[in-house]
C-alpha cells in the first residue's frame, strides 16, 4: 500500500505542489477529467497569494468571492486552490488556505453549484478522495468544512479506515485520531493502537476525547492505564511495539506509576468505572496510604491508636500482600510485639513474615492473637482528662444535650430547633478520610449546633439518609434566609454533600444566610498582620499536646478558635473512621465541639469586632451568594472575564498570595511586599526536588516530598504547617483545590532548578541577602548550627580515634604550630560579602562530648571530616538536626554569582567586608550529591 503522504519538492516563493498528488492513492484523479472552462484555479491562487502577501484583506475577500463565482466547478476549483496554497509562514498565525476556506464558506450559501448533488456520479468519489487526503494535511481549521462540503462520511467505511491507518503508519497519530473521531470510526479501529501513542506523547486529553460517549472503550482505556501500574509493566517493552515513536525525557518521565495512577483514579470517577477493574492502581494507593498512616501515627503523633487501627484494617482488608506490608512497616516504625499481634490477628504464614516476628508471635498469649490489636472501648470516656481541659477548647454542652439522630422521628426535634427565624446554627460535616483511595468523599455525619444543644445526623443509616424527607430538610435548611448558618471552609463540605446526594447535582442546592468564618478569619489575619498586640497568625506551643515535645502550629478552624477563645481545638479525631458504627464517645465529643465552637467564636467576634479589625456586619465579608452543585463555569466568574483574551503562560499559573504570617514592607523594586527567605514556608512536590534543595540553600524554609509520597501529602503539609505548595503540571489542578486560594504555585518542570528558584524569589518578592545563603541545612531543613573552632574539632576527632597523627599541642603552642597552611579565604577579593548566616546558633554545651549527640538525638558525623583538612579550616559548623558537618570553602562564592541578579548587597556590607573570609558550607558526606544541588559545576 503506497504512503498517504508524498515527498514532493520543496516549495519556493509561497507556492507549493499538491501534497496529495494524483498517483497511486488517487487512481481516478481529477487530471484524467476535462478541466472546467472559466477562471484557472492556479491563476486564482496566484492572485490570492499576491494580495495575501500584501496584507490586503479587503481586496483578498473581494477577489476570492469573484474568483469562486467565475469557477465553472467551484468544488473542483476549491481543491485545486487549497492543494497549492502555501503552508504556515513566519509571523502569520493563520494560512492562506484557512482564509480561502473561510471565504468559501461565506460565499457558499444559496449557490446550488456548491453541492455534490449537481456533479456527475463518477466525479463525486474522486473529489471525496482528494478532499479526504487534504483534510488531514495539517490544517485543523479546514477539516470540519471539508467533511461537510464533500460529505466524506458517505465514503466506504473500509476506505476511511484504511486512510486512517495510512496516517497512523506515517506516525501522524494525532491526525489519525482526529479523523477517526470526526468520521465516527472508533468502532472499526483498535482502541489500544490508537490511544497508546497519544498517551505516550502526553496527549491523554485527546485519548479521552477519542473514547467519549463509548463506555466500553472508556473502560478499556482506564484498564489499559491501570495495567501500566503493575510491577510487570515495562516501558521499554511497550516502546518496542512503536519503534518509530520518539519520546522526549519529559514524556518518558510522565509514564511512571505515580502519575499514571492519578490519571486512572481521575478517569475512574469521570467514566464511572468500577474500581475493582483497576486493581493495580487501587493496590498501589493502599500501599502508599499505609505508609502515610505510619507517618501520621508514629512520627507525627496526630492519630490516636483507635483511629489508626480503624483505617489500617479497612485498607488491608481482603489483601494478603497489604497485610504482610503492614507487618513489615510495623517492624520498621513500631515494635516487634505490635507486628506480631497484627500477624497473629491475620494468621499470616511464617514464610511471609519479617525476621523475628514469628518468634515474638510464639511468645504471645492466645488471647492476644485472635482479636484486633486495638480493642479497648472501656477506655473511651465522655469526660476529657485534666490535661485536655487545660490545653484545648471544651464543649460547654452536657452529654445529654448531644443528640445522635438516625430516624425521621428524631429528626423532628432537630427541625424545630434549627428552623426558627433568627436562630444561629453552627454547621459542620465529617466523612471518612480516603487517603487517595476514594475519589469522592461522601458525608457520614452532619453536625448542627444551636445554643445549648448539638444534633448529629447519621447519614450512614441508609433508610434515614435516603428518605425524601431528610433531603427536603437539608435543602430547606440551607436555603432558609432567616437562619444564620455558621461554617468554616464550607465549599468543601458542600461538594461532599453533593457527592453524597446526586439529587443535589440535578437540582443545585441553594445556600442563603451562610457566614463562612474562613473569610472572617482571613480578614483577621490581614488586618492584624504586622500589628503589635494583635493575635499572631500562627500560634506555636511548647509541645504537640501528646507528650512528644514537638512544636506544633495550629491552622484553620483550630487556629481561629485559639486566637479568639484562647485555646485550640483537639484535632485527634479529625481523621477518624466516621463510617464506623457505633461512633466512640471521643468521636461524638469531637464532632459536637467542632460545630459548637463556631457559635462561641461568632459571639466573641460580634461583640469585639473592633478588636479583631472586623466590620460591624460580619456578613459583609462574604464574597457573595453560593450555590452547591453549580457547574464549574458558574462557580468561577473570573474565567468569564478572561473570555476572549489570549491566555499566556503567566495567566495559567496560580496567582499566589503572600503567606499570612509574612510582614509587609517596601518592595525591592516591583511594588510588592518584601519577604525575608526565613518567612517564606513552602512544600515542594517530588517533581521539584532540585528546586527544593536550591531554596534551602537560599534560606527558605522548605519541605521536600520523597519520590514515594503522593501529591496529596503536599496539600496536607500546606494546611498543617501554613506552607505554599510548589508543584508542576497536572497535580497543580488537583492541589490548588485542596488549599486556600493563592496557596499553590505552578512552575515549568522543564526549566532548570536555578531558574525555578529565581522565579519563586521574584514571585514572592523575596529579598535575598548574603546572610541568607546556607543559613539552613540543605539535608534536613534545620536552621540551627553549632560552631566548633579548629582546636575543639581536632581534640574531639583525636579522642574518637579519627585522627591518627600526633595529638594536638597544648594551648600555649597552638598558634605557633597550627597556623593554616594556606589562607582559607585566599581565593577571594577583599570587598566581597562575608559569610554571616542568619541562623540560630546552638549553645556550646549542646554537644555531648562522650556520645557526640545533640538533644535532638542527632549524632555529629565527625568521621566525615578529612583529617588533613583540620589545619586549614579555622571553624566548623555542625547541624543540630541531622549531625552533618560543614566548613568554609568556595561554594559560597558560586552561589552568590549564580543568584547575583536577585541578590541584595548593601554598600555598608561590602565596605566592611575587607579581608573577611567568605564561607560556604560544603557537606562532607557521600550523600551530599543527593541532598544538595551541585552548585560547584
Amino acid at each position: 500500500m503506497p504512503s498517504l503522504f508524498s515527498s514532493g519538492a520543496q516549495v519556493s516563493r509561497g507556492a507549493r505542489p499538491s501534497i496529495f498528488p494524483r498517483g497511486p492513492l488517487n487512481p481516478c484523479s481529477m487530471s484524467q477529467t476535462s478541466q472546467p472552462e472559466g477562471v484557472d484555479p492556479t491563476a486564482l491562487r496566484d492572485r490570492l497569494f499576491e494580495l495575501w502577501t500584501c496584507k490586503d484583506l479587503e481586496g483578498l475577500r473581494l477577489e476570492a468571492a469573484k474568483g469562486f463565482s467565475e469557477l465553472d466547478e467551484p468544488l473542483v476549483g476549491l481543491l485545486e486552490v487549497l492543494e497549492s496554497c502555501p503552508g504556515p509562514q513566519k509571523g502569520k498565525s493563520s494560512t492562506l488556505g484557512q482564509f480561502v476556506m473561510g471565504e468559501f464558506l461565506r460565499w457558499r450559501p444559496g449557490r446550488p453549484r456548491t453541492s455534490l448533488e449537481g456533479l456527475a456520479a463518477e466525479l463525486v468519489p474522486r473529489l471525496q478522495r482528494r478532499a479526504l487526503g487534504l483534510a488531514c494535511e495539517g490544517q485543523a481549521a479546514c477539516l470540519e468544512p471539508l467533511l461537510d462540503i464533500y460529505q466524506l462520511g458517505s465514503l466506504d467505511r473500509t476506505e476511511l479506515v484504511e486512510h486512517v491507518g495510512r496516517l497512523w503508519d506515517r506516525c501522524a497519530y494525532r491526525e489519525a485520531a482526529v479523523l477517526a473521531m470526526k468520521l465516527d470510526l472508533q468502532a472499526d479501529l483498535e482502541m489500544e493502537k490508537m490511544c497508546v501513542p497519544l498517551v505516550l506523547l502526553d496527549k491523554l486529553a485527546m485519548a479521552e476525547a477519542y473514547v467519549r460517549g463509548r463506555p466500553h472503550l472508556q473502560e478499556r482505556l482506564v484498564t489499559m492505564l491501570d495495567s501500566w501500574c503493575s510491577q510487570q509493566f515495562s516501558l521499554d517493552q511497550l516502546r518496542k511495539q512503536y519503534p518509530r515513536l520518539c519520546l522526549s525525557k519529559h514524556q518518558t518521565d510522565l509514564i511512571q506509576p505515580k502519575m499514571v495512577i492519578k490519571h486512572v483514579f481521575r478517569l475512574m470517577e469521570k467514566f464511572n468505572v468500577d474500581p475493582a477493574k483497576c486493581s493495580n492502581s487501587v493496590h498501589k494507593r493502599k500501599f502508599d496510604s499505609l505508609r502515610f498512616l505510619m507517618f501520621m501515627h508514629f512520627r507525627e503523633g496526630k492519630m490516636s491508636e483507635e483511629n489508626w487501627s480503624d483505617h489500617v484494617q479497612a485498607i488491608v482488608e481482603g489483601s494478603v500482600e497489604l497485610k504482610v506490608h503492614l507487618v513489615e512497616l510495623l517492624v520498621r516504625h513500631g515494635t516487634s510485639q505490635q507486628a506480631a499481634e497484627w500477624a497473629g490477628y491475620y494468621s499470616l504464614p511464617k514464610n511471609r513474615l519479617p525476621f523475628g516476628v514469628w518468634d515474638t508471635l510464639q511468645t504471645l498469649p492466645p488471647s492476644q492473637t485472635g482479636l484486633p490489636p486495638v480493642c479497648c472501648p472501656s477506655l473511651d470516656s465522655w469526660e476529657p482528662s485534666p490535661h485536655h481541659r487545660q490545653c484545648y477548647y471544651q464543649l460547654p454542652v452536657a452529654r445529654g444535650n448531644v443528640h445522635f439522630l438516625s430516624t425521621l422521628e428524631q429528626l423532628e426535634s432537630c427541625q424545630q430547633a434549627v428552623m426558627q427565624a433568627g436562630v444561629v446554627v453552627g454547621v459542620d460535616m465529617e466523612w471518612r478520610a480516603g487517603f487517595g483511595t476514594v475519589s469522592q468523599q461522601r458525608v457520614a455525619l452532619i453536625q448542627l449546633a444551636v445554643p445549648g444543644a448539638v444534633f448529629l445526623l447519621d447519614l450512614c443509616a441508609s433508610a434515614f439518609s435516603q428518605d425524601p424527607q431528610t433531603l427536603h430538610f437539608v435543602r430547606e435548611f440551607l436555603a432558609h434566609k432567616n437562619v444564620l448558618k455558621l461554617g468554616y471552609g464550607m465549599s468543601g463540605d458542600l461538594r461532599s454533600l453533593v457527592a453524597t446526594w446526586p439529587e443535589f447535582s440535578e437540582e443545585p442546592l441553594k445556600v442563603e444566610g451562610m457566614l463562612d468564618l474562613l473569610h472572617v478569619h482571613q480578614k483577621i489575619q490581614m488586618s492584624r498582620r504586622g500589628c503589635e498586640g494583635g493575635p499572631r497568625s500562627v500560634e506555636v506551643g511548647d509541645g504537640d499536646g501528646h507528650g512528644r515535645g514537638r512544636a506544633s502550629s495550629e491552622k484553620g478552624l483550630s487556629l481561629l478558635v485559639q486566637q479568639v477563645l484562647g485555646r485550640p481545638l483537639d484535632k485527634q479525631e479529625q481523621l477518624s473512621n466516621w463510617e464506623r458504627r457505633p461512633l466512640r464517645l471521643g468521636q461524638l465529643r469531637y464532632a459536637a465541639a467542632d460545630a459548637y465552637c463556631l457559635l462561641d467564636v461568632h459571639s466573641v467576634l460580634k461583640e469585639n469586632h473592633v478588636r479583631f479589625g472586623l466590620p460591624t456586619d460580619l456578613l459583609s465579608l462574604v464574597p457573595g451568594p453560593s450555590a452547591a452543585g453549580k457547574k464549574k463555569e458558574e462557580r468561577t466568574p473570573r474565567d468569564k472575564s478572561r473570555k476572549g483574551r489570549k491566555k499566556t503562560k503567566d495567566s495559567e499559573q496560580a496567582s499566589v498570595a503572600e503567606p499570612l504570617s509574612q510582614p509587609r514592607g517596601p518592595s525591592p523594586g516591583e511594588g510588592g511586599p518584601v519577604v525575608a527567605p526565613q518567612n517564606l514556608r513552602v512544600v515542594c512536590d517530588n517533581m521539584l526536588q532540585g528546586l527544593g534543595r536550591y531554596l534551602r540553600c537560599l534560606g527558605v524554609n522548605t519541605v521536600i516530598l520523597e519520590n514515594v509520597d503522593d501529591h496529596k501529602v503536599a496539600a496536607k503539609l500546606a494546611r498543617a504547617e501554613d506552607r505554599v505548595i510548589l508543584t508542576s503540571g497536572q497535580p497543580y489542578q488537583t492541589l490548588k483545590s485542596q488549599v486556600a486560594e493563592g496557596r499553590c504555585f505552578a512552575l515549568d518542570c522543564s526549566e532548570k532548578a536555578r531558574d525555578q528558584a529565581v522565579q519563586v524569589l521574584r514571585h514572592f518578592h523575596v529579598r535575598l541577602t548574603p546572610q541568607d545563603i546556607f543559613s539552613r541545612c540543605q539535608a534536613c531543613n534545620n536552621d540551627e548550627y553549632l560552631r566548633l573552632p579548629q582546636k575543639t574539632m581536632t581534640t574531639l576527632m583525636t579522642e574518637k580515634g579519627l585522627v591518627l597523627e600526633q595529638a594536638p599541642p597544648s594551648a600555649e603552642v597552638w598558634d605557633d604550630h597550627y597556623e593554616p597552611l594556606l589562607p582559607y579565604n585566599s581565593w577571594r577579593g577583599p570587598e566581597a560579602p562575608s559569610f554571616t548566616p542568619r541562623c540560630r546558633w546552638a549553645p556550646e554545651g549542646s554537644l555531648d562530648g562522650q556520645t557526640l549527640a545533640f538533644p535532638s538525638g542527632a549524632v555529629a558525623q565527625l568521621d566525615t571530616v578529612p583529617p588533613g583538612l583540620l589545619p586549614r579550616i579555622p571553624e566548623f559548623f555542625i547541624c543540630t538536626g541531622c549531625g552533618k558537618v560543614f566548613w568554609e570553602g568556595t561554594h559560597f562564592d558560586r552561589v552568590l554569582s549564580q543568584f547575583d541578579d536577585v541578590l541584595h548587597i548593601s554598600e555598608d556590607a561590602v565596605a566592611t567586608a575587607t579581608n573577611i573570609a567568605t564561607a560556604t558550607l560544603i557537606s562532607t558526606t557521600n550523600t551530599a550529591a543527593t541532598t544538595a544541588p551541585d552548585l560547584r559545576t
